[in-house]
């Protein structure tokens, strides 16, 4: 009898146990399934474009005090500037119309327009009001001059910021103008500072610029 008793005991507590040690390697295999899963998961997952994306277009980014200056949206915002060639990109700017009118009597619109991948250092309108009147309306009544000024102020490459450290470069006008600077701190000729840099148009970079240029010749 006792012997029976035993057994009967062992056999209730084995078949307590097995639920209780399969449970435990059911747990044991679902949790590592999971942690490879997870791992596996982590590791093919792509890195994420948010971060390159974000940074690149950072570093692409207008640059400069005036920046500010420019419309959020429309046609004369950083956008809609990148849709349009440089001169009818400019007339949509009001800081620029002084340089847009100027444009148009020297009869440049087309010229400006139709050239690719320039650069234009982009006179404000702050800019030309530092040129006595009576000069100014000398300048603009003398087209052959105005165009001399005027196609000074281009070079016939796309410059990016960092070609502006300390740079050297034909214009359209045939002579030079230089560049220094370094950080989004950039200098003409010793003499214009940039105020907005790294201006996209569908044909040229911009850098607008606080003072007028000058050729030497």
């Amino acid at each position: 009898m006792n012997t029976r008793i035993r057994r009967v005991a062992m056999t209730v507590a084995a078949a307590a146990v097995l639920p209780l040690a399969l449970s435990a390697c059911s747990d044991d295999s679902s949790g590592t399934a999971s942690s490879d899963s997870s791992s596996e998961a982590s590791a093919s997952a792509p890195a994420s474009d948010d971060s390159m994306s974000g940074s690149a277009s950072g570093a692409d980014a207008p640059f400069g005090s005036a920046c500010a200056s420019v419309p959020t949206e429309g046609a004369g915002s950083f956008d809609g500037m990148a849709k349009d060639p440089v001169a009818t990109a400019a007339s949509n700017n009001p800081a620029l119309s002084t340089l847009v009118t100027a444009v148009k009597k020297a009869g440049l619109v087309d010229t400006l327009n139709n050239a690719q991948n320039i650069t234009v250092f982009a006179p404000t309108n702050d800019a030309f009001a530092k040129i006595p009147k009576a000069t100014l309306d000398k300048v603009l009544a003398d087209k052959a001059q105005l165009t001399k000024i005027l196609t000074y102020h281009v070079v016939g490459q796309k410059l990016a910021p960092t070609d502006l450290d300390n740079g050297s470069f034909a214009t359209l006008e045939k002579s030079k103008l230089t560049t220094s600077g370094s950080d989004e701190s950039y200098m003409v000729n010793d003499s214009a500072s940039v105020v907005c840099g790294n201006v996209k148009t569908a044909n040229a970079n911009v850098y607008i610029i606080d003072t007028v240029l000058m050729p030497t010749s």
